[in-house]
């Protein structure tokens, strides 16, 4: 390494360090550690579909940026990022393949998922909304 490096390096990684010391703390996640029913999914052509069965839909999000996806007879699950201050995504969700029968929203969520895009936490109720105003769902907290 050429002398004049040798010498910078230590100073511009003191200088690196004293720049990040001032930066302002990561954004708080406020879904981590969250649990949630499905409550409705409200689609923007006035479709409004509600479960039948209450405690089979639900979702929950881990300190870790894990995602669980409850649906029916089946488990989603994958990562998720979340982009200040109400930007969602999930990766790529894996899925069991259990055949839930008639009635079943499974499929629904399964394809609806990727295109979550943003999420609103209102009056302890959270409403994660679809790209392209494609629709809502709503889900009410866990006990």
């Amino acid at each position: 390494m050429h002398r004049r490096f040798r010498t910078a390096l230590p100073l511009l990684s003191a200088a690196l360090l004293a720049a990040c010391a001032g930066l302002p703390p990561a954004p708080t996640d406020p879904l981590a550690g969250t649990a949630w029913k499905l409550e409705r999914i409200d689609y923007m052509d006035d479709t409004t579909i509600t479960p039948d069965a209450a405690g089979r839909y639900g979702i929950a999000f881990d300190a870790e940026g894990q995602v669980s996806i409850q649906a029916d007879c089946n488990t989603l699950g994958g990562r998720y990022a979340y982009t200040p201050p109400s930007g969602l995504e999930f990766g790529l969700l894996r899925s069991t393949l259990a055949f839930c029968g008639d009635g079943s929203l499974y499929e629904r969520i399964r394809k609806d998922m990727p295109y979550v895009r943003s999420f609103v936490l209102k009056d302890g109720q959270l409403h994660l909304a679809l790209m392209a105003d494609g629709g809502i769902y709503h889900f009410s907290p866990l006990p």
